[in-house]
């Protein structure tokens, strides 16, 4: 049996160039799966005031979401090998404050 899973769809928009070039535009919309409620994530993550500001925290809860649940579903990949024994620590750290 499968387990359930929230969905979501994502959308990312290049907005402006490190030039400072605003053409061509670029976005990508993907969907995704993942175990936890995201956006309650985004907001724990905030109120440990751990990043300068709530944009980094969002940046980090995303990006530390997304990354895991693919490190979950393929966690027996040799790519993450050496990730197996360290990331349980970091959760368990980042939860810890």
């Amino acid at each position: 049996m499968e387990k359930r899973a929230n969905k979501y769809y994502l959308t990312l928009s290049l907005k402006e160039y490190a030039d400072g070039q605003t053409e061509p535009a670029k976005e990508l919309g993907i969907e995704f799966t993942n175990h936890d409620e995201i956006f309650s994530i985004i907001e724990r993550i905030k109120d440990k005031n751990i990043f300068e500001n709530d944009s980094e925290a969002t940046q980090f809860a995303l990006g530390l979401k997304l990354f895991s649940e693919i490190k979950l579903k393929h966690r027996k990949n040799p790519l993450f090998e050496e990730l197996n024994d360290v990331f349980p620590v970091f959760m368990k750290k980042l939860k810890s404050l």
